[in-house]
C-alpha cells in the first residue's frame, strides 16, 4: 500500500496563491499610488504613450487580481478541512504493453 498525500497537495497550492496573489496585490497598490508607467522615462512629456486612466485601470486590474488570488488561498484553507489527510491506494508496479 501506498500512502498518498491529499490534505497537504491543497495547503501547499493554497500557500502558493496566497504569496502570489500579496506580491501582486502589493504591486498594484504601488503602481496605484506611486508607480509610473516606464514609457515615461522615454518620452519627452509624461503621460503621452499611456495615459492617467490607462494607468489606473492596470493597477487596478493588478489589485483585483492579487486579491483573487488571496480569496483562492482563503477557500483552498476551507477545502482541505473536509479532506482525510492521506488515502491508500495499493502499489501498482511497471506495466508494460
Amino acid at each position: 500500500m501506498e500512502k498518498i498525500r491529499i490534505k497537504g497537495l491543497v495547503i501547499i497550492s493554497g500557500w502558493i496563491f496566497l504569496c502570489w496573489g500579496t506580491i501582486i496585490a502589493l504591486k498594484g497598490l504601488y503602481d496605484m499610488f506611486w508607480g509610473e508607467p516606464e514609457a515615461n522615462l522615454f518620452s519627452p512629456h509624461k503621460w503621452e504613450f499611456v495615459t492617467r486612466q490607462q494607468w489606473m485601470t492596470w493597477s487596478g486590474f493588478e489589485l483585483t487580481y492579487g486579491i483573487c488570488c488571496i480569496g483562492i488561498y482563503y477557500l483552498l484553507r476551507r477545502y482541505s478541512a473536509f479532506l482525510p489527510d492521506y488515502i491508500e491506494r495499493k502499489y501498482e508496479q511497471n506495466k508494460t504493453v
